[in-house]
This record gives C-alpha cells, structure tokens and sequence, in this order.
C-alpha cells in the first residue's frame, strides 16, 4: 500500500471533547492568574450597558486569542474549541460578544484600559521580569498599522504615503516590551503628542518599579524643544537623531578632518565619528559613512548621520548606544507578526485603540514569560516562542481528584515548558 493510500484511509473526526487547542497557553493563562489581570481589567475597566459586564473574561479573551495567533476578532473561536477554555481558567465569550464590547470603547474607556495595561507591567515587574534598580533604556518610535477601506475611522494618509493609523510606542531596549502605547490617526505627525507621550511614559515606569537611571532613543521624527524638555524635567538623558537642517550642515562642516575617529561600521567601506557642542548642554555626535567600489570615486561621497545626547560617554560609545535604537522595529515587527496589530479589526477608531492595548498586553506577556521562565537569558521572537511553547495540541483528564493535561510525547521542548511553568507557578497570587 502506498503512503497516499495509507493516508486516505484515514478517516478525520471532529468529536474530542477532551482535546485543546493551543494547550500551551497553560503558561500565559498561569501568568495571568498570578498576576490578578482578570479581577483587575474588572476594576479598571467600566463600560456602560451589556458590554460592561464582566469585562474581565473578555479582555482576557481577546488576549489570549492574540497569544494563539489570532489577529482578527472571528480568531476568538479557536478558544471554544473542545477543552481549551479549561486551559485558560476563565471563561471563552464569543466574537460576537468581544466585537460588542470592543466597540463600546471611547477615549476615556481606553485610558481605563491604558490604567489596567499598567497594573499589568507593575505585577509583572513586581514578579522578577523588571529592572528594579538596574539603568533602563526606552526607545521611542511610531510606525504605521495599515487599513483598508473608506469607513474605518480616523484612517488617512501619513508621509509613507499608505493609509492605516499611525501609533506612537514606547519599548523597553533589553526585552522589547512595550511601555507604552498611544493609538493615533493616520495623518498625524510623527512628532504629534511626543512631549506628553514621553512624560507619561516616564511615570508609568517610575510607578512600575524601575528606580534605576533612564535614558531615552529617538529618530529625527521626535526632535523637538517638547521631548527634551520632557527628558530633563524628569531627569532622563537622551540622544536624538536631529534633522539635516542648515544649521547642522554648518555645524558638521566645521569639524576638522583631525576629529574623526575611525569606527567598525560598515563592511566594503570608511566609517567615522566626531562631535562638537551644540546648543545648551548638548552634544553633536556625527557619524559619517561611504561606500568604497572596485575604483575610487573622483569626489568623497560621505554620508552624515547627526544625533545630539547630553551622556558624558566617549564619542565612539555614544554613536554605538544610539545606533542600538534599531532594535525597536523587532519589538514593532512582533506586534505585527501574530500579535494582534497585523490590522485593525474595527470600523470604529475607539475599538481599533482598545484593540491596540490588548495587543501590547499579549506581546509583554510573552516577555514575561520568557523573562521568569529563564531569568532574562536570551532574546524573544514571538513566532519561535509561539511554536515551541504555545502551539501545540493537549487533552484534559480528571483522575483520582486531579485535573491532568496530557501533551504530546516527546515534545522536544518539554523540559523548558515545565520549567517555566514551575518558575510562573512560584509567583504569589495577588487575586
């Protein structure tokens, strides 16, 4: 008999009662009890009529669909599959019910939800996955989640030129956890809110538990009077891309050709450093880079790349610490990827905001975990944690008083679920 025979004899069945999906969501659902996150989105969060009902149980629906995978409101279902709510300790609502209650959020409703996304990142932080008095570095950034269709509100036309909502974030650089995130409409200016957005984000860390020295990272989109004040009215050191404007070119002209320090940058090429002061307290590092081909080119063909810093680093640290900024589009890449932001479900810019905090509470939870689980070692791709981890199918039993959930045997990654498992199963309740 050939395999194709073999295989259609097989004879498929939809029946096990017994069977999850996703069984590996035992972790994030173990988490989140420990954590109190369903008693306190019950707390924080006060939606009038139906929608308002045990908000809890939805919120952390829409979670957990998000830690599947799912990235569309009709995802929830795989939640309902078989035994799988039996996984994820509180009860499974239906799409239908998680679109009602999404749509039933204002502005007000997403900063009570914004408040509940903070108590999150307090008891995780609490738990072992914060800084506590280590220094911290957040980088700053917008991005642009798009969307389609004339009808979805607050939709428009940003300077990449595609349509969809333009965010702002805030990422903590070690983990790639979101500090914080402000849902915005598609024209908006990069810089738009920038200032406020940098305060709140400071004092949501401060409140969190990180006691250590800050310091933040941004493009040339967050350079303004507005976030470096924001910066030094908190104490935060900073180092901002600036803009090519003509008086930077004048500045960068007049650095001598003796000040540059030639650094390991670019393969194939010349890369160096140099700075000047710049204004009131700060530091004009420059970064130049060219290309070197087969044969020389008749003129110097450099490229500058300006930033100012108030750090008292050497010029060579000061460049590298601020080219690590790119590490903020992995974290913006995983939010994206599987984590809920791969588009906006709703018609409605109060819903897709809500959606957004939702998302960012998903992908911090997948910090957490990896974070407790192996005490901060290594680096998170959602997707490889979402396979070995998450992703894989299990059957709950009861037998002699106990609750089992049976996994498959010879799961290669099985002595690291348990052990997180263990790790998460340590934190004190605070239900």
């Amino acid at each position: 008999m050939t395999a194709c025979q073999s295989l259609d004899r097989i004879e498929a069945i939809f029946d096990d009662e017994r069977a999850a999906a996703n069984a590996g969501l035992l972790l994030p659902a173990t988490l989140a009890a420990h954590l109190g996150l369903e008693d306190a989105a019950n707390r924080f969060v006060s939606l009038a009529g139906s929608a308002g009902f045990a908000p809890g149980r939805k919120v952390m629906t829409l979670v957990h669909s998000m830690l599947a995978g799912g990235d569309c409101i009709d995802d929830v279902d795989v939640l309902r599959a078989g035994r799988t709510e039996a996984v994820l300790g509180h009860r499974v609502m239906a799409p239908s019910t998680c679109g009602t209650f999404l749509r039933s959020f204002t502005f007000g409703h997403v900063r009570q939800l914004d408040a509940w996304s903070e108590f999150a990142l307090t008891a995780a932080w609490a738990a072992g996955a914060g800084p506590g008095d280590a220094p911290m570095t957040i980088d700053i950034d917008s991005t642009i989640c798009e969307a389609y269709g004339y009808k979805k509100q607050g939709v428009g036309f940003g300077y990449t030129k595609r349509r969809g909502y333009h965010p702002l974030l805030a990422v903590r650089a070690d983990t790639g956890e979101v500090l914080h995130f402000r849902f915005r409409k598609g024209s908006a200016n990069t810089g738009r809110g920038a200032g406020r957005f940098v305060r709140e984000v400071i004092g949501r860390v401060r409140r969190a538990g990180a006691t250590g020295s800050l310091h933040l990272r941004a493009d040339a989109g967050f350079y303004s009077r507005h976030v470096i004040a924001a910066c030094r009215a908190h104490g935060v050191s900073y180092s901002i891309t600036v803009r090519h404007t003509k008086p930077v070119k004048a500045a960068i002209a007049t650095i001598a050709e003796s000040d540059w320090q030639p650094i390991d940058y670019t393969l194939g090429g010349d890369a160096d450093v140099a700075e000047r002061p710049w204004g009131d307290r700060h530091r004009l590092v420059v970064r130049r880079t060219r290309i070197i081909g087969a044969e020389p080119e008749l003129f110097d063909n450099w490229r500058y790349h300006a930033f100012i810093t108030d750090v008292t680093t050497s010029t060579v640290d000061a460049d590298t610490d601020h080219r690590a900024h790119a590490v903020v589009e992995l974290a913006i890449r995983d939010l994206k990827e599987g984590a809920g932001l791969n588009h906006s479900p709703s018609g409605r810019f109060g819903a897709n905001s809500a959606w957004a905090v939702l998302a960012t509470v998903a992908h911090n939870m997948l910090r957490w975990i990896h974070h407790i689980g192996h005490h901060g070692e290594g680096l998170v791709v959602a997707k490889t944690m979402r396979r070995k981890l998450l992703s894989f199918g299990g059957r709950s039993t009861r037998g002699g008083r106990h609750r089992q959930l049976h996994f498959p045997a010879r799961w290669p990654w099985r002595n690291e679920f348990m052990i997180i498992l263990t790790r998460l199963r340590a934190i004190p309740l605070r239900c």
